[in-house]
């Protein structure tokens, strides 16, 4: 095993180590480390024999580091056997949750079926679960850059009084036993605001540490600004949070906790946005991390206003900004709920807000502070986190009477709304249109039919002017043994719309899934889950998760303006990785979703028009499709729980002829004059992050 612990001042680094078995240093003979700072990160290895030598690259991009613990330690078999096999069961989608000795039974089946050596077998799989993922673009260099560039061009501070209603804000501090120096930070933050109409209320929870008295006795004297009221009991953070809210006259209410800092400039943006939208209840920002030596990392650059994702986490979190009447209205923090009381807060909210009263501001106004046994640091670090998070999904499920029970998800502090289906189940009609391609029409055809648990679907294969003697002779075989199927002919040059909108025309069924001929379910309930989200009035279009056949993503959703016009979420992730901060396994809305795979109901569908087939007879149609429907006031959906395999564009080929180039290059044109900016606006997306690349790596 190689242990190897690196301080560095990149936003991640991966490091690599070369053998050379006499034919020098290669990339087949070699193996990579992702490595956190400060952190010791380890990987097995396993050498068939001694190397003439050996290379070490620290880092594969230029920055400072210092190598702080770095050894190779000799494992008995048995050890080394344990530790691959826990990872796998921690990391590795075949194995996660699994035993270790599962694990290993398992993969010495698989060796013995496909005639492999076990050994080398489990090291692939073991191999997998070491993703590299290099940012093109650097945090550090992009505080330094990009956010400093943006900071100069505020004026140093802002005078409110000649715009009317100047709101004070009140910043909502409970403290507990914190760290001196630590709470002294993060009250110098409050005081360095360049916004100066405000007022911090603090309430401290019985501490029983008495410097914290004097400190925050020496603060309210320092500054009229800040109240303090000094609890005698322990009540937990949401008592405190009720009794610093109590001392609250702003007309808005920041949330801060008792470590954290926030920028000079946090309250500035607040309340500029504020005076742009005074309808504003609710206001949240991106944020960072901040380790003990204050060195900031792991920005969080979020969606805007997203319900749905909201379900799945508190993707809001800091810095949250709330209208005090609303926080009053719904009676403030809720005790019982300490660990997630802010997610509660908003979830108690969320029957208030929409996306005219909520304003996301996209630049980092907060620093959470990444100490030992924090969330920051780490999300297991506080269990009871989880749990009271999944109670408080709950409870807003039950308040708004909505049909649905909520799950822990599949991400640490993260949860699954499963969505009740009406009896009897509404008839879905999938529409799969084809021309010829049996190679791939019949595993996708018979894998819908043998792995769809819904009770109640149509299946109609619209014939694009299919010839081929096999591809025929199955489709009359189909719809003789099985009534589901029927074979609809569409007489005409492919057009992916138009055929699409002659099978509606032709549909029973009260819901359309648009389904690809090259389309293999995975699990048996992915019509189900799709079906309980589109059943919902406010959603629009539902997509699911699709992978390559070697596992890797195919589509976690589309994010407008990447490459141009559209490109799809976590493109070549692996199918185990959590994605940007957990997304690739949580719902979520987003402005579009492909229709490889995608769920509508047919009176939305028929509401929007369905698919341009006069502009977009193969690209973009789908996004076109999605950005109709979002434009009638519906939220489309992505769920990851949904899950299916996607031989991307097998049946129709690459653009690769000159024609079909110039047919792609007049449908990109047209969605760009038909949508414009908002291609380059994505509110599912960040303007921070990049439109070059599917990663969420940095502009």
């Amino acid at each position: 095993m190689v242990e190897l612990g690196l301080k560095h001042n990149q936003s991640s680094a991966d490091s690599k180590l070369y053998f050379d078995y006499g034919n020098g240093f290669t990339e087949q003979d070699s193996i990579f480390l992702p490595i956190k700072s400060g952190r010791v990160s380890k990987r097995l290895i396993y050498l068939e024999q001694r190397p003439n030598a050996l290379r070490f690259d620290p880092m594969e991009s230029e920055g400072l580091f210092t190598i702080q613990h770095f050894q190779f330690v000799k494992l008995l078999p048995q050890f080394a056997y344990d530790r691959l096999a826990q990872r796998l069961a921690n990391m590795h989608y075949k194995f996660r949750s699994r035993g270790k000795a599962k694990v290993l039974q398992l993969i010495r089946e698989e060796a013995r079926d496909s005639g492999r050596n076990w050994r080398n077998l489990a090291l692939q799989h073991y191999a997998r679960t070491f993703v590299k993922r290099k940012q093109t673009s650097d945090y550090s260099e992009w505080i330094r850059t990009v956010e400093a560039k943006r900071v100069a061009s505020y004026p140093g501070s802002l005078d409110f009084d000649k715009v009317s209603g100047r709101p004070l804000i009140s910043i909502i501090l409970p403290t507990y036993n914190t760290d001196i120096e630590l709470l002294s930070s993060c009250i110098d933050s409050v005081l360095a605001q360049s916004y100066s109409h405000w007022e911090l209320c603090i309430a401290d929870d019985a501490s029983c540490l008495a410097q914290v008295k004097s400190c925050l006795e020496k603060y309210e004297k320092l500054d009229l600004r800040i109240k303090v009221v000094f609890r005698t009991e322990n009540g937990h953070i949401s008592a405190a949070s009720n009794s610093a809210l109590s001392l609250a006259n702003g007309e808005y209410v920041a949330l801060l906790d008792h470590d954290d800092t926030l920028a000079p400039f946090a309250l500035q943006r607040v309340v500029q946005s504020i005076v742009d939208n005074p309808q504003l209840q609710l206001l949240y920002s991106d944020e960072d991390k901040i380790d003990e030596q204050g060195v900031r990392f792991d920005p969080h650059f979020k969606p805007g206003w997203n319900p749905d994702l909201l379900l799945s986490q508190n993707y809001i979190c800091h810095l949250t900004v709330l209208h005090r009447a609303l926080v009053e209205r719904i009676g403030g923090f809720r005790a019982g709920l300490e660990g997630s009381q802010d997610h509660d807060l908003l979830l108690r909210c969320m029957p208030y807000l929409n996306q005219e009263n909520v304003a996301h501001i996209p630049e980092v106004l907060y620093h959470w502070r990444a100490i030992s046994g924090s969330t920051a640091q780490e999300s297991c670090a506080k269990g009871y986190a989880a749990s009271a998070g999944l109670r408080a999904v709950s409870d807003y499920l039950e308040s708004e009477g909505l049909k649905a029970r909520a799950l822990p998800g599949i991400a640490p502090n993260s949860y699954r709304v499963r969505w009740d289906i009406s009896e009897p189940p509404p008839l879905v009609s999938l529409l799969i249109p084809t021309r010829d391609g049996l190679d791939i029409l019949k595993p996708c055809v018979e894998a819908i039919l043998a792995r769809t648990c819904y009770p109640n679907f149509e299946l109609l294969i619209l014939d694009n002017q299919s010839r081929c003697e096999g591809t025929l002779r199955f489709l009359n075989e189909m719809k003789a043994t099985d009534s589901r199927v029927s074979v609809h002919r569409w007489d005409h040059p492919f057009n992916y719309s138009a055929i699409n909108n002659f099978g509606v025309s032709l549909a029973k069924g009260e819901i359309i899934g648009l389904i690809n001929n090259d389309i293999e379910p995975i699990g048996d309930e992915w019509l189900t889950e799709m079906v309980g989200q589109v059943r919902r009035p406010e959603i629009g279009c539902v997509g699911a998760k699709l992978y390559y056949p070697n596992d890797t993503i195919q589509h976690g959703g589309v994010i407008l303006g990447i490459g141009g016009v559209a490109g799809h979420s976590h493109k070549y992730f692996s199918r185990h990785e959590y994605g940007y901060f957990s997304r690739l396994h949580l719902v979520q809305n987003l402005s579009a979703v492909t229709a490889a795979c995608l769920l509508i109901r047919k009176s939305v569908f028929e509401e929007v028009a369905g698919l341009d087939a006069e502009n977009l007879a193969v690209a973009f149609n789908d996004v076109d499709l999605c950005l109709k429907v979002r434009e009638a006031g519906y939220r489309n959906l992505w769920t990851p729980y949904a899950e299916l395999y996607h031989h991307e564009s097998v049946s129709r080929g690459a653009d690769n002829t000159l024609s079909k180039r110039r047919r792609a290059q007049r449908e990109a044109e047209h969605m760009r004059a038909r949508w414009g900016d908002l291609l380059d606006t994505d509110p599912a997306y960040n303007p921070n992050l990049t439109l070059a690349h599917e990663d969420f790596s940095l502009a």
